[in-house]
């Protein structure tokens, strides 16, 4: 089989909008999370806190392709142009038959929809809607407003998923380059920051109300005293490429992708299944062909939520014991939804290049419901050179990744 490596990255969070500020905002525990008053304008809406990008330069995408762009595309748009700059890669190169995407998101732009169809509902008509506003909303928004501002040829296969969105179109780019179906991949996913996803998880009792006034201590993964998630934005790209090739171009290596699962639980729509969790990483450690104890930081996906976190633990315990440094760095940022795969990613591949495994930010205490595993609590650095990421989402659909440091 091929190998699969990553020659460039661009990357917007709640924490920085690049490698260094990210892992920067990570060393120093600062929190991307805020007080958003503006949401108190919506009737018994609980949740005043989310993760927001410090980033509104909109002009750095051309005009023409901004204009079929919600925020989640532009956002995406731009971690795209930073990551093919970081890549070295020419425009031959990316508009190659053999160059594809894959990019996913929860939804397409909220923004754009919650404008749409409330001007449709409220006068009745479809006369003098924008013509955009559809592609600025459509599910796979992202993937094809990419596509067609950087001239992509080759496969576009969108991801939309939820929270596993931009982990999976992460492993579809690795399989597709793993078994010859293509030779490059821009991979990732975005998501923008709206009442309306926070709403939805409010009306499952699932997002965080105690910290309003103190957003810098939520969420609180696997801590005895979260209340729930908070939602974030952010985005990130990738670019994959065939080990061989990139290495005779002389690009500039972040890491090596060596194994990536997907499974389904076959369950319950929304309640987390512990057993599917367990399979999920079961199946990525057997395709990167290693065992538990080779892995030396676990990225969860623990959302603070009530019942994932617990059934998170307890699958991992299943398959690491309590000898494998782990961590949610939800508790900076919050939850990026589509886009939490690729920037949770970002910081394996910083792990890997720095050796950080970064705390548990707002654990004080573990839920004692919790497996007893070993939970970072202060930061520390190890000489680990594997690492697994690992993101699950609504349909009972799970996702693991696991990066390497190269080895020639």
């Amino acid at each position: 089989m091929r190998r699969v490596v990553i020659t460039g990255v661009g990357v917007l969070s709640p924490l920085g909008n690049d490698m260094e500020a990210l892992q920067e905002g990570l060393e120093s525990s600062r929190s991307g999370v805020v007080h958003v008053e503006s949401w108190s304008e919506y009737r018994d809406f609980k949740t005043r806190v989310c993760g927001l990008v410090d980033w509104n330069n909109y002009k750095e995408i051309p005009r023409k392709s901004r204009r079929s762009m919600g925020r989640v595309a532009i956002m995406a748009a731009k971690t795209m142009l930073d990551a093919v700059a970081d890549s070295g890669l020419s425009e031959e190169q990316i508009s190659h038959p053999r160059t594809g995407i894959s990019f996913g998101s929860t939804m397409g732009s909220d923004e754009a929809l919650f404008e749409s169809i409330g001007e449709i509902s409220k006068n009745m008509t479809f006369v003098g809607q924008n013509s955009m506003s559809f592609l600025q909303f459509m599910s796979h928004t992202v993937a094809a407003n990419i596509a067609a501002m950087f001239k992509i040829r080759g496969r576009n296969i969108p991801a939309c998923s939820a929270c596993t969105s931009s982990s999976m179109a992460i492993g579809i780019g690795y399989e597709s380059i793993k078994y010859g179906m293509s030779d490059i991949m821009f991979v990732g996913g975005s998501e923008e920051a709206h009442p309306y996803n926070a709403g939805i998880f409010e009306i499952m009792a699932a997002t965080s109300t105690k910290y309003n006034d103190t957003p810098d201590q939520t969420p609180r993964p696997f801590d005895s005293g979260r209340d729930g998630l908070v939602t974030a934005e952010g985005a990130g790209t990738l670019v994959l490429e065939e080990y061989e090739a990139a290495k005779a171009r002389g690009a500039k290596i972040y890491g090596e992708i060596i194994g990536y699962a997907t499974s389904c639980d076959g369950e319950h729509i929304t309640t987390p299944s512990s057993a599917g969790m367990e399979q999920v990483m079961r199946l990525a450690l057997d395709d990167a062909g290693i065992t538990p104890d080779q892995v030396g930081y676990i990225n969860a996906h623990a959302t603070s939520t009530p019942k994932g976190d617990i059934a998170e633990s307890h699958a991992t315990y299943a398959v690491f014991g309590d000898k494998t440094p782990i961590s949610s760095t939800k508790g900076y940022m919050g939850h990026i939804l589509g886009g939490c795969g690729v920037v949770e990613s970002i910081i394996g591949l910083i792990s890997l290049k720095t050796g950080l495994l970064p705390a548990n930010k707002n654990l004080v205490k573990v839920d004692e419901t919790c497996a007893p595993l070993d939970y970072i609590f202060d930061h520390r650095y190890g000489d680990h050179n594997i690492v697994m990421n690992n993101n699950f989402a609504f349909g009972g659909i799970n996702t693991s990744l696991i990066f390497k440091k190269i080895e020639e």
